[in-house]
C-alpha cells in the first residue's frame, strides 16, 4: 500500500491516509499498524488528490497513542490469532467463516443469545438459511431450549440431519433428535392443537374480535359466565347466548386448531422437559386467524409462566405477521404487546427473543430497540438501513453501508454475540430445509 500511515490519538481508534494505487484496505477488512491489529470502518477519498481518507478501531486494549505508523492489510495468521485469543471461555457457535479475511473460521459466542437478537435481510439474502445455521449450533453446543414460531414452514425439518454433513455432525445431531419436536396441522400425535377450555379470558376475548368498551355487554357476559366456570369456545357455544351466535357467524368453532378431546396441546409440548426445541408449524395452518391464535397462545404460556426462570430462546420468524408495528386485529394486538413485553422484561425470566423478518419498518419497534444483537443480511432498500441504523445505533455507519453489496449467505454480525462488528459468510447446514420457493420451470425455454 506504499505509504499508507495511521495515527492515533485516544489509543482505541485510529484514522490513515492510503494511496487509492494498490488500495486493500475497505470497510470491514483487518489492518496492521506495526504491531497492533485494527478493523477498518469506513474509507473516503480525498477531494483532488489520489488518496483516501479512513477511520477504525484498534483490537487490543492498552495501545498508547501513535502518530504515522505504517499500515497494511493484515495476513490471515495475524487475524486468527487474534480471533482465538479474543473468544470467551464458552461455548462458541461454529457458523461460518470471515467475509473479509480469508481462511478465518469465526466462532458466535453462545452466551451472547441471552440478550434478544435481530436477524433482518431482504428476499435472497439468505436470512432462512442462517437463521437454521444459528439453530442447528445452538442446539449442538448449548443446552438453550428453543422455540421456533414457523410461519412458512422452514424449520420443519429441523430434526432431518443431511446424509451429506460430515460425519461428527451427524451423529452429534442424532443425540438432540429425539428432543426436537415439529408440531403442525393434520391428524396424530404430532398435530398442532390449542385446548379452547384453557384460553385465558383476554386471549379468548381477542379470538372473539371483542372490545371490552364497543362490545361492553357481550364482554362483561364473557367475564361473567368465566366466573361461573364455562370455559373455552365449547363451553360458550352450549349457553346458547350472543356470545354462542358471535362464535357461529366468525367460524371459530369450525377451526381445526382446537383440541377435541385428543391428548394434543402446544403449550404442553413447550413446557416438555424432554422437548429441547420446538417448531409450530404456523405455515400448516388454513387460515391467518389460527396462525394467530396459535402464536398468540404460545406466547402468552410463556410469558404466564415465566416465573418457571427456565432459559428459552423464541424465534420469531417472519416477524412482521407476529408483532407487527401495526397490528390489524385484536389476536395480532395481544400478540404484539406480549412480544414487547417479552422483549422488555423476558430476560430476567430467561425468555430471550430472536426476531427475524425481512422488513425491519414493519415490526413494532419496541420490540427491536430491546435487542442487543444484529445480523444484518444483504439489505438494498436505503429507508430500511437508515431505520436499522437509527436502532442499532451502536454499529458503524461504514459497516452498516456495506449491506447493500453483500453476496447471498453474506452478513454483519454485532453484538453481544462477537467481539466486534464482523462481516461473516454462513457456512453449510446440517439438516435439510423446508419450504423452499416454487420451481421455476416456467422460465425455460419453448
Amino acid at each position: 500500500m506504499g505509504d499508507a500511515r495511521a495515527t492515533s490519538i485516544d489509543g482505541t481508534s485510529f484514522s490513515f491516509r492510503s494511496p487509492v494505487d494498490g488500495l486493500e484496505l475497505q470497510p470491514g477488512s483487518y489492518a496492521m499498524l506495526a504491531e497492533h491489529l485494527g478493523q477498518v470502518h469506513s474509507v473516503q477519498l480525498v477531494p483532488g488528490e489520489s488518496s483516501v481518507h479512513g477511520l477504525g478501531i484498534l483490537l487490543e486494549d492498552g495501545v498508547a497513542p501513535f502518530h504515522d505508523l505504517p499500515i497494511a492489510r493484515a495476513r490471515e495468521a495475524e487475524v486468527n490469532t487474534w480471533v482465538e485469543s479474543a473468544r470467551p471461555p464458552r461455548a462458541g457457535l461454529d457458523v461460518g467463516g470471515l467475509a473479509a479475511q480469508e481462511g478465518v473460521r469465526f466462532l458466535l459466542d453462545a452466551g451472547g443469545f441471552d440478550r434478544h437478537t435481530f436477524l433482518c435481510g431482504q428476499s435472497g439474502s439468505g436470512k432462512t438459511y442462517a437463521l437454521g445455521v444459528v439453530l442447528e449450533r445452538l442446539l449442538h453446543e448449548t443446552e438453550l431450549r428453543i422455540v421456533v414460531l414457523d410461519p412458512n414452514s422452514d424449520f420443519v425439518r429441523l430434526a432431518d440431519a443431511r446424509e451429506d454433513a460430515a460425519a461428527d455432525a451427524i451423529a452429534r445431531h442424532g443425540e438432540v433428535e429425539p428432543g426436537i419436536l415439529v408440531r403442525r396441522a393434520g391428524d396424530g400425535p404430532d398435530r398442532l392443537a390449542v385446548v379452547g377450555k384453557e384460553l385465558d379470558r383476554d386471549l379468548l376475548a381477542a379470538a372473539l374480535e371483542l372490545d371490552p368498551i364497543a362490545d361492553r355487554e357481550e364482554y362483561s357476559m364473557l367475564v361473567e359466565l368465566a366466573g361461573q366456570g364455562v370455559a373455552g369456545i365449547q363451553g360458550l357455544l352450549e349457553t346458547e347466548t350472543p356470545l354462542a351466535a358471535r362464535i357461529r357467524n366468525l367460524g371459530a368453532a369450525d377451526w381445526g386448531v382446537w383440541a377435541r378431546g385428543e391428548p394434543v396441546d402446544v403449550v404442553k409440548d413447550v413446557f416438555d422437559p424432554d422437548a429441547r426445541c420446538v417448531v409450530v408449524d404456523l405455515g400448516s395452518l388454513p387460515t391467518r386467524e389460527e396462525q394467530s391464535l396459535v402464536a398468540t397462545t404460545v406466547l402468552d404460556a410463556l410469558w404466564r409462566e415465566r416465573t418457571r426462570r427456565e432459559p428459552v430462546l423464541i424465534v420469531i420468524d417472519e416477524a412482521h405477521n407476529v408483532c407487527p408495528a401495526d397490528p390489524g386485529d385484536p389476536l395480532t394486538r395481544l400478540s404484539t404487546d406480549l412480544t414487547v413485553r417479552i422483549a422488555a422484561e423476558g430476560r430476567k425470566f430467561g425468555l430471550y427473543l430472536l426476531v427475524s423478518t425481512q422488513r425491519p419498518q414493519k415490526v413494532a419497534e419496541n420490540a427491536l430497540t430491546q435487542c442487543d444483537n444484529l445480523i444484518l443480511m444483504r439489505m438494498n432498500s436505503r429507508a430500511d438501513l437508515a431505520f436499522v441504523g437509527d436502532v442499532f445505533s451502536f454499529v458503524p455507519p461504514g459497516l452498516l453501508e456495506r449491506a447493500t453489496d453483500f453476496r447471498q449467505g453474506e452478513c454483519l454480525v454485532a453484538g453481544k454475540i462477537e467481539p466486534h462488528p464482523a462481516f461473516l459468510r454462513i457456512g453449510a447446514r446440517f439438516t435439510h430445509e423446508g419450504g423452499g420457493d416454487v420451481p421455476a420451470e416456467w422460465a425455460a425455454s419453448r
